[in-house]
């Protein structure tokens, strides 16, 4: 059963990770794995013989899940994101409205006791908003062409891949949030979807882009865990403001398309997709109570 639930757990990582909005990080958050996931990484690096070997099953079960929901979520996303953006920009906006509550009473205690540290939600918010401003007056929308490598953009989906899998294990602005920021959503899932019809145009932007996020996780894991253990009320009010920040980003998300759509609005948005959104999330706390139960 044990098996199950950590491949149900990596297929809702994925799910999340493949589209804007929440981070496969804040899943496990949510879920209640978020430290053994950490450690499981952790312990891939630097860990003992015994704790590497414990490591490695825990997140080939993960990876399984998170394999069969990325590939069948890219596929399908990969015909209808153009065609409905707003509605799922309305979904993702769900997810991360009802993210919030949940993420503020796992960390109630925290919180409490570290009041002074909510500063760091507005510098949370402060860096998604700047970043997804920049980007919407700086640099034409869908402008990446991944197909026909230069240096230049080598080196920007190497970088662009470790800032985005660095938010995917983080808690808070989800990946895919930072790559259609960035305007490498719809190219590398499109890429993605590609490749797995046997297309391999796209095959060393792929390859580079996931050698980008081979070097993010190497990078970011220590630093997460040591910030979460050493100054965890910090690093908390820090994710609520990058996920508030998210907010703004998936708002703007539709003028990131390769034909670039106005940003949402009250009349573009879908109450409907939105509440979804929250019970997608509560299907997930549902999946956490089960897994406790199991364990218990």
């Amino acid at each position: 059963m044990q098996l199950f639930i950590n491949i149900v757990r990596g297929f809702c990582m994925a799910l999340a990770d493949s589209v804007p909005g929440v981070s496969g990080g804040t899943v496990a958050f949510i879920l209640g794995f978020y430290d053994k996931f950490i450690g499981s990484l952790a312990y891939i690096v630097n860990g003992t013989k015994d704790e590497r070997k414990d490591a490695v099953f825990f997140l080939l079960k993960l990876l399984a899940g998170w394999l069969i929901g990325f590939c069948l979520s890219v596929l399908v996303l990969g015909k209808i994101f153009n065609t409905h953006i707003y509605e799922l920009s309305s979904l993702f906006m769900g997810l991360s409205v009802f993210a919030l509550p949940i993420v503020i009473m796992e960390e109630k205690e925290v919180l409490k006791e570290k009041k002074q540290n909510v500063f760091f939600t507005i510098v949370g918010i402060v860096i998604v908003a700047l970043i997804t401003y920049l980007n919407a007056s700086g640099r034409e929308a869908g402008a990446v062409d991944i197909a026909h490598l230069s240096v230049g953009t080598a080196v920007y989906i190497f970088l662009v891949a470790m800032v985005a899998i660095s938010a995917m294990v983080l808690p808070g602005i989800s990946g895919s949030t930072l790559l259609l920021i960035f305007g490498l959503y719809v190219p590398i899932i499109s890429a993605i979807k590609e490749f797995l019809h046997f297309n391999f145009t796209y095959f060393w932007a792929l390859v580079l882009f996931g050698l980008g996020m081979i070097a993010g996780i190497l990078t970011i894991i220590k630093l997460v865990r040591a910030g979460l253990e050493k100054h965890r009320g910090m690093m908390v009010y820090l994710i609520l403001g990058l996920m508030l920040g998210a907010l703004y980003a998936i708002v703007m998300g539709p003028t990131t398309l390769d034909v670039p759509k106005p940003a949402m609005t009250v009349k573009t948005f879908h109450p409907i997709f939105f509440l979804l959104g929250g019970i997608i999330l509560f299907g997930l706390q549902k999946l956490k109570g089960i897994s406790e139960a199991k364990q218990g």
